[in-house]
């Protein structure tokens, strides 16, 4: 299937894990790709990983200058965005008693923050019939221990996509979520945890997922590529739940 052909689309945070697999098969289904990171060497290795095509920006996800920059680096490119996969974040994981203030913004800057100033600067660069698709995870609806920033800031943004998506109806712009369950991605070694504990972990994570197994990046892709598409035009303000059964059976 070509269903970008002629289409851009924006993925932050493409440049490992889930966004860079987001943003391969965006480019495998003819868009034109921008990606966003911090790392430039990571950078330009996700570049080349996605094709001719794909356009690299280092950016800050976190800050409301970085957002206004991103625009205008695009702006200046002359793109306008048809798609937007808002996935750059954080998830770091510690006892209650042990989150401070440094950790508890650090994850509301680029989980929350940094998406809710990212649409707003991006707004005059977006076509009509434009897809938003930010990504949430499934701990903002189970009460995992070490999890409390982490899931408070995912809750935000899912409240968020519901908000948005009634305020930028009116200029065809639709905003949708992901939540991935336990995925196969290089943030599980962000976690803040030892090696020891991040396999106890990862172990008891997926003693509870009903399928027995981590998802992979290409399966969250796939669902983010179904919510920017046109046969997803009629689903709005929407979360899909991808775990593996996780959260719900």
């Amino acid at each position: 299937m070509n269903r970008f052909t002629d289409k851009t689309i924006l993925v932050t945070g493409g440049n490992s894990g889930i966004g860079l697999a987001t943003a391969q098969a965006f480019a495998a289904e003819g868009a034109r790709v921008v990606i966003t990171g911090r790392d430039e060497a990571a950078l330009e290795k996700a570049r080349a990983a996605i094709g001719p095509q794909a356009i690299a920006i280092r950016n800050d996800a976190s800050s409301v200058a970085g957002a206004k920059e991103l625009a205008s680096a695009l702006g200046a490119k002359g793109l306008r965005l048809d798609g937007i996969f808002l996935n750059a974040g954080v998830a770091k994981l510690a006892p209650f008693e042990a989150i401070d203030e440094a950790l508890w913004d650090q994850t509301f800057n680029v989980n929350v923050k940094g998406p809710y100033f990212q649409i707003q600067a991006l707004l005059p660069l977006l076509n009509k019939g434009a897809s938003i698709v930010i990504n949430g995870s499934i701990n903002a609806h189970i009460g995992m221990p070490t999890s409390s920033a982490y899931a408070a800031s995912k809750a935000a943004v899912i409240s968020l996509a519901k908000t948005l998506s009634a305020e930028l109806l009116p200029r065809g712009a639709r905003v949708n979520v992901v939540s991935p369950g336990p995925v196969e991605t290089p943030l599980y070694g962000k976690l803040g945890l030892d090696q020891a504990s991040l396999e106890a972990t990862a172990a008891q994570i997926q003693s509870q997922v009903p399928l027995g197994r981590f998802g992979t990046a290409a399966e969250i892709a796939s669902t983010v590529l179904h919510l920017t598409a046109p046969e997803s035009a009629f689903i709005v303000g929407t979360e899909i739940i991808t775990d593996g059964g996780m959260s719900q059976l």
